[in-house]
This record gives C-alpha cells, structure tokens and sequence, in this order.
C-alpha cells in the first residue's frame, strides 16, 4: 500500500510544480532568470516585441576567442572582421557624487559602449562628446570613462564575461553605439549575444531604432 502512495504523491507534486510554473514564468527582460536553453527565445522575444525582425544567433565553439578574427568572421559568415563587434561596460570614475546611476542618460555612472573588435576605443572621444551634450554645465574632469570591474558589469548587465549585449540587460544603460559599426556595408554586423558561445547578428538601423543609442565616433583603426 505504501507504494501506491510514494508514487500518487510523486506525482501531485510533479503536478503542483508544474502549476506553480505556469502561473509564475520568467520575466523574458529579466537576464537572470535566463537558462542557457532560454536565452535565445527570450532575447528573440525582446527584439520581436520591439519591432526588430531582421536578427540571428549562431552558436560558436568554446575557444572561439582564443581564434583570430579571419576565423571568426568566416564561423559567423560576417561579411568582413570589421562586421564583428563587442559592448562594453564603462564607469565614469570622477562623476560627481551625487551622480550613482544611469538615471540620466547625459550624464550617467556608466555606459555601454559597442564597439568593433577590429578598431581600438578612444574614451577621450566619449569624454567629449560627454562634456559637449551637457554643454559644458560639467566640468571636462568629472569624465574619465574607464573599463568597468568585471563583477560590476555582470551585475549591471545580468550577462558574464564575452556575453556581454546591450539587448535585455538587467539595467536600463545608456548605450554608445561607435559612428564605424554605423558605416559598415551591409549593414548587419555581430555582437555578444548573452551566452559567452553565442553571437547575435543583427540589422544596425533596426538596432538603432529599437535601442537609440548615442552614436558617437569613438575608435581609430588598430591595423587588424
């Protein structure tokens, strides 16, 4: 008789489980709450609901940054290395104290900034183009753009190292967009997309429209 039971209650609980998912699933915004079998239909959801449609994730091998970006282009099939591309996360180290959050936009904590793996980042640039939107009202100083702690960024971002995208990120974050990724031809490159083994390529204009970044000619060629 105990069997019987063991078995009847096993399966109430299965079932009783089941429900309490049904009734609680994961906010598909939310990076955390992303297993690595989710990521794509939920970043694919998020880019859906907001009017992105011309996207694709590939998934690439493990040691995929240890190859170098001819090789990376053609496992992508991108039409040129300057096509591959990374966000990163930065931290105004001199912001004003008063100033903790990305609340505003013109002057916020931190920063995404997107960028191509075959071009070297100018913070000098972003520290201008900061200083010129605030109209001077902010003294040049209080900008010093700097590679965020990598706990800071995951925190911020609810995505580790090399899976780093500015789609579906933990915290609303001003995103920088480099005037080069804008340039390019055609214009559809790739960039983390959540997983350190998965890559989202995605249409610029249609990024642009659904996330308005600033953009900002932030890099210089690095001979790649």
């Amino acid at each position: 008789m105990e069997k019987p039971l063991a078995e009847l209650e096993r399966v109430q609980t299965h079932i009783l489980q089941r429900i309490s998912k049904l009734e609680h699933p994961p906010l598909i915004n939310d990076p955390e709450t992303l297993s690595s079998t989710d990521t794509v239909s939920c970043l694919s959801s998020i880019l859906r609901s907001n009017a992105v449609n011309d996207f694709s994730f590939k998934r690439v091998a493990s040691d995929y940054y240890d190859w170098p970006l001819d090789a990376r282009r053609d496992a992508l099939n991108a039409a040129s290395v300057h096509h591959l591309c990374k966000s990163i996360v930065l931290v105004n180290t001199q912001a004003p104290s008063n100033v903790i959050d990305c609340s505003d936009r013109n002057n916020s904590k931190y920063y995404v900034v997107v960028v191509q793996y075959s071009a070297r980042f100018n913070a000098e640039a972003v520290r201008n183009f900061l200083y010129s939107l605030n109209n001077g009202t902010i003294a040049k100083k209080k900008f010093n753009l700097r590679l965020a702690p990598e706990e800071i960024s995951t925190q911020l971002t609810g995505y580790g190292h090399n899976a780093v995208t500015c789609i579906g990120m933990k915290t609303d974050i001003p995103v920088i967009l480099d005037e080069a990724i804008v340039k390019l031809t055609p214009d559809f490159f790739w960039l983390g997309g959540g997983e350190v083994d998965l890559k989202l390529g995605i249409r610029t204009s249609e990024l642009i429209r659904f996330v308005n970044p600033f953009i900002v000619s932030c890099s210089s060629s690095s001979g790649n």
